[in-house]
């Protein structure tokens, strides 16, 4: 298989209707990257958003996950362009863009992920780890068709554009984010609120639809499975964050309550 496939592309692509599942990761940390790479999950997403990652700790995350079971995805922080060259040259594949609610910026996201003549992505191959420094003979004609753009779809104007968000060609996937989507409906700091649920199902079946993927974010499992069930090709069940902070706490706490608990450790 060429170094330059993009398997998270390709099963997005297949027949397989079950969701690929995936988590987010905030910690920043290889170690934990790496760890969580032999977990279970489909894919992986390096937040470089909300979490506190820079350029350098998201290529050592990419080094600790290569050759993993998982799939690994970056958020990238807004849509510079600048910004995601440089995502692209250390070989990120897969990239979500933030706060996308219409097809103009969905339209500058595609050229900015492609080389010219379709783009305005800058040819450094030379200092590329993309393209192995030169080392892969067909990257320049090849790169284009390997990048996955996933627009991530979170507001009130989004929903609203979806369909022209949908045509532009060069989008490979719409991901819908409930907590800020819920915010700008009203319902700040609820993401299960009924009304919430009712547009992000909807949202997805749209999506769907269009012959597009569809994900999600869904840290409860009833919702993830309606999602799943709605059409959603890849859902995030949570974030390497929450799981360390509500499996140490509970611990805590069932210690302190005098639960009859393992703690899990091996020893």
């Amino acid at each position: 298989m060429s170094a330059l496939h993009n398997p998270f592309k390709a099963a997005l692509r297949g027949g397989d209707p079950a969701p690929r599942i995936g988590l987010f990761l905030g910690l920043a940390d290889p170690g934990v990257a790496e760890l969580l790479g032999g977990a279970g999950f489909d894919w992986l997403l390096i937040d470089g958003e909300h979490g506190p990652n820079d350029l350098r700790t998201v290529l050592a995350q990419l080094r600790a996950l290569q050759g993993g079971g998982a799939s690994v995805l970056v958020r990238v922080v807004d849509h510079d362009p600048a910004r995601i060259k440089q995502m692209l040259d250390i070989g990120v594949q897969s990239l979500l863009v933030p706060m996308v609610d219409s097809a103009e910026q969905a339209r500058a996201l595609v050229r900015a992920t492609r080389y010219p003549p379709a783009g305005i992505r800058g040819v450094g191959t030379a200092m590329a780890r993309a393209a192995r420094w030169n080392g892969v003979p067909d990257y320049l004609r090849r790169a284009d068709g390997e990048i996955c753009l996933i627009v991530q779809a979170e507001s009130r104007a989004a929903l609203e554009a979806l369909d022209e968000i949908l045509a532009v060609d060069g989008v490979d996937a719409v991901f819908i984010g409930p907590s800020d989507l819920a915010a700008s409906m009203g319902h700040l700091g609820s993401p299960d609120h009924p009304e919430v649920r009712a547009a992000v199902l909807g949202a997805i079946g749209q999506i769907a639809r269009s012959g597009k993927a569809a994900g999600v974010f869904a840290t409860r499992l009833d919702a993830a499975r309606a999602y799943g069930q709605a059409g959603a090709r890849f859902i995030a069940l949570g974030t390497d964050t929450l799981l360390l902070r509500q499996s140490a706490a509970g611990l805590a706490q069932a210690f302190r309550a005098g639960a009859d608990q393992a703690a899990g450790t091996g020893y």
